[in-house]
Formats: C-alpha cells, sequence, structure tokens
C-alpha cells in the first residue's frame, strides 16, 4: 500500500526529515535555529529541508516565538491540516473510536457504539464498516485519512500482523483484513500498550520517558514505554502482568494457572470477593440481586462502591492492596518515573489508591520509590482510542 508520505521523501534529505518529523510529534515547535542544531547542520541547508517540507504540506510556520531581545524567529511543527488519524478500542461488546489531527489534538471521541468483534473475517470486515459509518458522521474528509489504529485484548504481534486472541488463519493476519476494510495502514497493538502510549504522548506521563501502564479492567494488563520507547518484547507478548504467579489464593486464572495476580487485583477478583461475601450473608446494595439469582456484573459493582456500599468499597480495597505488592515489587524492576493507573476501575480511585499507596511504601524499596510517582489516568476511558490513533500516526510517521 502506497504512503502519503511518498510524497515527501523523494531520495533527497529523507534522513533530516524524518527526524524533523520525529522531533514535531509530540506537538513541539521549532525555530530553524534550534532544528540546526538538533540535525548539527547549517541554517541554509535546514532551511531548504523545512521549505520542502511545509510545500510538501507537512510543516506549518506557527508564528513568531516570544523573545527578551532582538528578532523573533518563526517557529515551525506539524500541520494540523495535513491529515487525519482513527483509533479504535475493541472491548468486549463495544467500541470506542478517536480521530486526531496531524498534530494529535483530539478532534472527536465517541465510546459504547455496539459491535462484537468474532474469530471470521467477515466480523473483522463488519468492524471496518462500523468505523466507516461512525466517521462519516464526523463529515471528514476520507482523502485525509492517513492511517488507523486498532487495539485488542490478549497477545498481538504488531509486526507481524496477528493477533493471537481474534487469529482467522495461518494465511491472514487481522491487520490484513482490517487494511482492506478499511483502505487505509492500519497499525495493531495490545490493548493495555495502546493505553500506555496514549498516556505517554497526551496524558499524565509528562516528559517522563519510562512509563509503566497498569490496565485494571475486568483483566490486568500493563504497557511499558521504556526510554522513550513502547516496549512490546520479541514477538510482542509482553505486559502479561496479570499472569505473573505471585499469589498463594489457590483460584484458577482464566489462563488456567493458579495464582496469577489476575485472580487478585482485577475486575475478576473484585467480582469474586463481591459474590463470596454475598454468598456468606454479608450485607449490600447488591444483596437482593444476589439472592434472587440476578447476574451482577463489573458495573453493579463499580455503582455500589460509587453509593458508598461498605461490601464493595472493602472488596476494592482489598484488590487496591494486592495490586500495590505488584507495583511494588515493578518499582524494584524497572526504577520508573510514573506508574500510572488505569483501565476500568480507576473509577473507584478514592477507595483503591489509599492501600495501594500504603502497600507500595511498606514492601518497595526506600530509595527506588523516591524516584516514582504513582498517578491515575488522565485520559480515563478515552486512553485506548487516543493512544490508539496516535500510536497508528507514530508507526506511520517512523516506518
Amino acid at each position: 500500500m502506497e504512503s502519503f508520505l511518498d510524497s515527501l521523501f523523494t531520495g533527497r534529505y529523507d534522513a533530516e526529515k524524518r527526524i524533523i518529523l520525529s522531533l514535531c510529534e509530540k506537538g513541539e515547535a521549532f525555530s530553524l535555529a534550534d532544528l540546526a542544531r538538533e540535525l548539527d547542520t547549517s541554517i541554509p541547508k535546514i532551511t531548504r529541508i523545512v521549505t520542502e517540507m511545509e510545500n510538501a504540506g507537512f510543516l506549518a510556520d506557527l508564528g513568531k516565538q516570544e523573545s527578551a531581545s532582538g528578532r523573533r524567529p518563526s517557529m515551525f511543527g506539524l500541520n494540523p491540516n495535513a491529515g487525519y488519524f482513527i483509533g479504535v478500542e475493541v472491548g468486549q461488546n463495544s467500541l470506542a473510536l478517536a480521530v486526531t489531527d496531524f498534530t494529535g489534538r483530539v478532534l472527536h471521541f465517541q465510546d459504547e457504539i455496539p459491535y462484537t468483534l468474532t474469530n471470521t473475517e467477515e466480523s473483522v470486515l463488519g468492524l471496518c464498516a462500523t468505523v466507516r459509518k461512525q466517521v462519516r458522521r464526523f463529515h471528514l474528509n476520507p482523502s485525509l485519512i492517513r492511517s488507523v489504529g486498532v487495539n485488542l485484548t490478549g497477545r498481538v504481534n504488531h509486526q507481524t500482523g496477528y493477533s493471537y486472541s481474534y487469529y482467522i488463519s495461518e494465511e491472514k493476519p487481522i491487520r490484513n483484513i482490517l487494511e482492506a476494510g478499511f483502505e487505509r495502514p492500519v497499525c495493531i497493538e495490545n490493548d493495555s500498550r495502546g493505553m500506555a502510549f496514549g498516556e505517554y504522548m497526551s496524558g499524565i506521563a509528562g516528559d517522563s520517558h519510562t512509563v509503566l501502564f497498569l490496565n485494571v479492567g475486568w483483566g490486568l494488563g500493563m504497557g511499558m514505554v521504556l526510554d522513550g520507547k513502547l516496549f512490546g518484547g520479541k514477538s510482542g507478548f509482553s505486559g502479561e502482568i496479570g499472569h505473573f504467579p505471585m499469589l498463594d489464593n489457590h483460584q484458577i486464572c482464566r489462563c488456567g494457572k493458579v495464582g496469577c495476580l489476575e485472580t487478585g487485583a482485577s475486575g475478576l477478583a473484585l467480582h469474586r470477593l463481591i459474590t463470596e461475601r454475598l454468598g456468606k450473608g454479608q450485607p449490600s446494595i447488591l444483596s437482593a440481586a444476589f439472592k434472587d439469582g440476578r447476574e451482577i456484573n463489573l458495573g453493579d459493582i463499580l455503582s455500589a462502591v460509587e453509593k458508598e456500599d461498605v461490601t464493595a468499597i472493602e472488596c476494592v480495597e482489598a484488590v487496591g492492596a494486592t495490586l500495590g505488592r505488584a507495583i511494588a515489587g515493578l518499582i524494584n524492576i524497572f526504577n520508573p518515573d510514573v506508574v500510572v493507573i488505569g483501565g476500568r476501575l480507576c473509577v473507584t480511585e478514592q477507595y483503591l489508591m489509599p492501600p495501594l499507596l500504603g502497600a507500595v511504601n511498606r514492601l518497595s524499596l526506600n530509595l527506588v520509590n523516591n524516584d516514582t510517582v504513582i498517578k491515575v489516568s488522565r485520559l480515563g476511558k478515552k486512553a485506548g482510542a487516543i493512544g490508539a490513533s496516535l500510536l497508528s500516526k507514530h508507526r506511520l510517521l517512523n516506518q
């Protein structure tokens, strides 16, 4: 599939142009003198390169920089009108969708779009049709949609294009089917890594270079930005913190093993703890539904927490304490700048974080712990779709 970048990379100054795109990716603006220093080249040469990139529509003159003295230099950055990027987060029974411009600014966000993805080519193409229908409502110029990012649960190898949660066949990686459906380059990624990238680029992580993102939803996953780069491991299977065998609780995990962290620190664990207590007769807002045999889902539990149900709060606190033990170990291993807590359970922040932070302070090495800030996701439920959109741009510009 021919890339729109072909109009920029014509063999002349290609390496320098790629560096400039990378420098400007986070929305920064640079003067010609700044860029000349970054590329260790002359002002006349950088002027020619920037002029070519302006003429191709990739860079824009963003105006004069404020200066205490002397002439104010013009500042250059990505041209917001150079194109759009679509991000899609695939949930259990719904999709979330984000559109960003060329600078990474979020133009549109929509969640709770009904769709259930299954392991068939028809279902994948149906997902594409559903997203395209929604995007048409945003009245974007379809020719300016540059690429699409899709976050999927489970093991994802973005290089080969295979998802092992939605494995169609050996001959047809899911990315190829998505590219046929969208008629655009597609970047697939694990949902936790996509969220981590979203926070790193536009969320709460700021200028940090080593970021751990804990996706605490029904399951438990982790995305890692190490030294400024999203880390996927050899085959894209890194971050399976939920299946770290650290608990002696004799609980069978969804993976078939016993004692995985996910069995004590996830929405699944929260659900189990609640139903166990309800079964023992502990009073709760959920007691009547439980006695009637009605299904209690994660949304019901989170609603009970919001209504200050003591039983639900105690179970959230138990999850927070277990998660804090794991984070203490991660801090000792990675010495990160920031640990971000995201995913669906972060809405219980008021009750989740105190026992979590208490466990971290008690169990991590003080000298290492002092280097790390633990924060709750700023992007919240938008992290996945925004991260997918920004990651699709990142990989397109750095291919």
